[in-house]
């Protein structure tokens, strides 16, 4: 199927360090940062940095609720 030239060009698929994921994941969850400021900063997408933290949350294990 041909472009009709109205579509956005895709921004290069890059590949993060996990020592990378874990400093902006750091900032997001200290309170730093927002998500969408992290993004903007470092030239990332919302919804990577959002998974992100999401998954760092989940890799953290169940929170103890008093």
């Amino acid at each position: 199927m041909e472009s009709m030239g109205t579509e956005k060009p895709r921004r290069p698929r890059r590949s993060c360090t996990p020592e990378f994921r874990a400093e902006i994941v750091g900032l997001c969850r200290r309170g730093d940062r927002s998500v969408g400021q992290s993004a903007r900063d470092f030239e990332l997408t919302k919804t990577a940095v959002r998974d992100w933290v999401k998954q760092a949350e989940v890799d953290a294990g169940p929170t103890t609720a008093d």
